[in-house]
């Protein structure tokens, strides 16, 4: 017997399951309710979740819905008051994830493929995207996010690293200040603050500026004692053409160039786990026929989306949007990956509704 798929009691029950340490019960519950709704998914070698509905040899128009299963700890238990839910995962990314799959059972694909993929990792090392981007090849993708139903076109990539300055240790009465590693540290902060004006890439006309911010400082045991290295940890949201390693290498040479002459330390810049992918900055035409459908279908904006995304991963191949349900941050402050996360129900129906209008005119 196929069962009809209904938003809120899928909703319910998927806030309710923890995902924020093991993905393993939320990713069953997700293929249970798949193969209820005659539907038969595949689980890949990285946990990804796969289905396909019409024409799967390759012809005719192919569009991948992506959003992740996976949410940051800790686990916020399931509130509901109203058409107002919340709890962890509400919106980032159960609420898109919900409105993902009812647009997906709903729609029979006549001209086309439609595919559905749900990562398992995508607040941590976003493995299972980069796999995607391998594996499949679409003419466009949605990739479910809390934009408020806005159509967002563009996000910047995100990386992390380290600054780690290199100097001579011993006693604070004889090591010189040219050799003192916590003394370089102030050229290095005034380096970082010109870099994007001096080397960087420049203002993206959609995304803006690119943005880079330390964020943890470590140096030192003893106040009476200079330590051999301290170490600047940094973030880094980066616009077009930029990649992690192309920024990695240009800060490098930056910073070693700025140094003053007479500092006899050594400047080193590392990617905080370097063998795992990052997210990636990308922009899609504004006039691309999935753009505008789904924008006339949602009634949104269209525009940037404001967090790092696996959307990026996808972009190279095909026109590729940010939607969803809910937001990432209201007039009270963080919404997404806060104690107070929230989405309205109706916005996850208007999603689903969106998006089933948009694959009508796309696929059939």
């Amino acid at each position: 017997m196929v069962t009809v798929f209904d938003i809120a009691s899928f909703h319910t029950d998927a806030v309710q399951i923890p995902s924020h340490e093991d993905v393993a019960e939320m990713r069953e519950f997700l293929l249970e309710t798949l193969r209820d709704t005659g539907i038969e998914p595949e689980v890949d070698d990285l946990g990804n979740v796969l289905a396909t509905r019409g024409d799967d040899t390759g012809g005719d128009t192919h569009i991948v819905l992506n959003t992740h299963i996976d949410t940051v700890p800790p686990h916020v238990p399931y509130e509901r008051d109203g058409d107002i839910v919340r709890g962890r995962g509400t919106c980032d990314a159960k609420g898109p994830l919900a409105a993902l799959l009812a647009a997906f059972l709903r729609t029979e694909p006549e001209t086309g493929t439609l595919t559905l993929a749900i990562t398992t990792d995508e607040e941590t090392l976003m493995t299972g995207a980069e796999a995607l981007q391998e594996l499949l090849s679409a003419d466009g993708y949605i990739v479910g996010e809390p934009t408020d139903l806005d159509v967002c076109i563009a996000a910047r990539g995100q990386c992390e690293g380290t600054v780690t300055i290199e100097g001579e240790s011993g006693h604070a009465a004889s090591v010189p200040t040219e050799h003192n590693s916590i003394a370089a540290l102030s050229h290095v902060l005034e380096s970082l603050r010109e870099y994007d004006d001096a080397a960087g890439p420049g203002a993206d006309d959609v995304l803006g500026e690119p943005k880079l911010t330390p964020t943890v400082l470590e140096g030192g045991e003893a106040s009476n004692r200079v330590p051999d290295r301290c170490r600047l940890t940094f973030d880094r949201r980066s616009v077009p053409p930029e990649t992690s390693e192309s920024f990695r290498a240009d800060l490098e040479r930056f910073l070693a160039d700025r140094l003053p002459s007479d500092h006899a330390v050594d400047v080193s810049v590392d990617l905080i786990r370097p063998d795992t992918p990052f997210p990636q900055a990308f922009v899609t035409d504004g006039e691309a026929e999935l753009v505008r459908t789904l924008q006339d279908a949602s009634g949104g904006e269209v525009r940037p989306f404001g967090a790092a995304t696996e959307a990026g991963f996808f972009a190279a191949d095909a026109p590729t949007v940010v939607f969803g349900p809910g937001v990432l941050a209201d007039e009270a402050g963080a919404v997404a990956h806060a104690e107070r996360e929230y989405v309205r129900l109706s916005a996850i129906e208007a999603a689903a509704d969106a998006v089933e209008e948009t694959l009508a005119v796309l696929v059939g």
